[in-house]
């Protein structure tokens, strides 16, 4: 899949921001003042920054407020309401802290509830996919909450749940990538079963001789070559490294460094989870031939 920019960013600052703004309803910590200002400015920033870097990605940003209509068929739609009531609750709950000092905690719990919903929603937008097998499993949206929850924890200062939920994501991103790396086969789809036709079946000739959408967008390889490496980077960077530095006594230096290290993680992990993902349309045009030797094709042969 072609890994745009606008959807890596959003994905992974968005979740970040989210995550902020769960703690921050739970009010871990409880702030009031500047101090409350400054925190929401953060989240909103992230938050907020990522939905319009999405929104980037629509062929026409003008026609994204007709992805409201379709909440009863789209987790698209669905994450644009859990969005907009999220950050509208939440800037009430803010509101209330910054600038009259008081702290409506169900309303806060309803914030973090609906942030929450937020990520998990997004998430469901590639989980449901059954055409992208790599990311139509349970992992996915493990994975998402869990970046969005360390992200958040780090963020909102509390070092002792960012350990844990650092680790936790790492765990996660592991189990991803090496289910990821199986779905394909798991799924069972191959030209065989797409044509319905018996016996071992190969393509003679690519479909097409020059680029189209498809293949610019479904069949898009990138960068392959190099996954490991990207993937011992990610792991790092994204959960190892800044698990270490909540074990020590963190002061503003360590905290940005280790929130810094987390998000070039979930970035890099996120552009991964773009590139190495493989759409079955590939099978039209020649692809993920390495990927044809499941199961059912060893029975067959």
């Amino acid at each position: 899949m072609h890994p745009a920019p606008s959807v890596i960013i959003f994905s992974s600052l968005s979740g970040a921001g989210f995550g902020l703004l769960v703690f921050l309803g739970l009010g871990l910590p409880t702030v009031t003042g500047w101090v409350a200002f400054v925190f929401y400015a953060i989240a909103y920033l992230l938050s907020v920054g990522g939905l319009l870097a999405a929104a980037a990605h629509l062929k026409n940003p003008k026609n994204g407020y007709k992805s409201f209509r379709e909440w009863r068929s789209s987790w698209l739609s669905r994450e644009a309401w859990a969005a907009v009531a999220a950050l509208l609750v939440m800037a009430v709950y803010a509101g209330a802290q910054v600038f009259a000092g008081v702290t409506l905690a169900p309303l806060g719990w309803l914030g973090a509830a609906l942030s929450l919903v937020t990520v998990f929603t997004t998430s469901m937008i590639y989980t449901q996919l059954r055409t992208v097998p790599r990311w139509n499993q349970w992992g996915t949206p493990v994975l998402f909450l869990l970046a969005a929850l360390a992200g958040g924890a780090l963020l909102s200062g509390n070092p002792n749940a960012a350990g844990l939920l650092l680790l936790a994501a790492g765990a996660a991103q592991l189990w991803h990538w090496w289910k990821g790396d199986r779905r394909f086969a798991e799924a069972g789809t191959t030209m065989r079963t797409a044509t319905r036709l018996k016996g071992q079946v190969s393509l003679w000739e690519k479909p097409h001789t020059g680029e189209n959408y498809l293949t610019r967008e479904m069949v898009y390889q990138v960068g392959r070559r190099h996954a490991l490496k990207l993937r011992v980077i990610a792991i790092l960077a994204m959960a190892a490294i800044p698990a270490a530095l909540t074990v020590i006594p963190m002061h503003h230096g360590t905290a940005a460094l280790a929130i810094l290290l987390h998000l070039g993680g979930v970035l890099t992990s996120r552009w991964l989870f773009f590139a190495e993902a493989e759409h079955v349309v590939g099978l039209y045009y020649g692809a993920h031939g390495n990927l044809l030797a499941n199961s059912a094709e060893r029975s067959l042969a």
